[in-house]
């Protein structure tokens, strides 16, 4: 029996972390009340965000704390999630992407680590093929240009068998200055990556967005649909909802403020 298409959306404008969180959480309450009549769609949301830091579950409450004062006095967001991993960034020139799947609907159902290699694996597919990158085997999670050099992370959450969250990748050289802030997944002695600065050549987030979705669509053995958004019913309205937010958000800072050492 074939799986029915994932239907993916790309936001043209940087997105507040904070609401598109609240995003994810909506659409995985859209899917868990839907799948008793498998009425549900998967989704593939992809996006940049406005510059944000944000905490995965493995930090103290006493290093957040110290975090958010001194990475918001620079000019980015701070927000504490329930995803895996620990601090990272993201920002303009970083292509984000949040898969609103249900592992439930093979059998057996996919489990959280053959989901998590996938995105892995799609992410590879398209770094070799588009831009003749070749990822380097790392015992951490992410992809890696070289030992030191990390060019996407990864970082999700399963409930219900349902995924939120999801994986990132630096394309353009903006997103680095403020990865230089932290200590990104916890990972010391290693420095954030792009496309840009590893091919050589100029490419912007716009640029990328088909190809990643041909790379998970390949991967996941699945079909990959454009979501109509005005016929997508409630999904649809959360998302233009969320659209017509970042249109009035405002301007963002382009880079990271130079502080004083008082």
């Amino acid at each position: 029996m074939s799986l029915p298409p994932v239907f993916y959306h790309y936001f043209r404008t940087p997105l507040p972390y904070a609401r598109t969180l609240a995003l994810q959480e909506r659409l995985h309450q859209i899917q868990l009340a839907a799948r008793h009549t498998s009425s549900h769609h998967d989704v593939l949301l992809l996006l940049q965000h406005r510059p944000v830091y944000t905490a995965g579950r493995r930090q103290t409450a006493e290093e957040l704390t110290a975090e958010r004062t001194r990475l918001t006095r620079i000019g980015a967001d701070f927000v504490t999630t329930s995803r895996g991993g620990q601090l990272t960034y993201h920002g303009p020139g970083q292509l984000v992407g949040y898969p609103i799947l249900d592992l439930g609907r093979t059998s057996p159902a996919m489990g959280t680590r053959d989901y998590v290699c996938r995105i892995q694996r799609a992410i590879q597919a398209y770094l070799a093929e588009k831009h003749g990158l070749r990822t380097v085997p790392s015992e951490h999670m992410g992809l890696f240009l070289d030992a030191t050099t990390k060019v996407a992370s990864i970082g999700v959450q399963v409930r219900h068998k349902l995924t939120t969250h999801g994986f990132a990748m630096n394309v353009t050289k903006e997103p680095l200055a403020w990865f230089d802030g932290v200590v990104a997944c916890g990972l010391a002695g290693v420095k954030a990556g792009c496309i840009e600065l590893a091919t050589g050549k100029a490419v912007q987030v716009d640029d990328v967005v088909e190809g990643i979705v041909t790379a998970f669509g390949t991967m996941y053995g699945r079909g990959m649909e454009r979501l109509r958004i005005k016929s997508a019913g409630e999904v649809g309205e959360a998302i233009l909802t969320l659209e017509e937010e970042a249109l009035t958000a405002g301007d963002w800072a382009k880079s990271p403020a130079i502080l004083s050492p008082n």
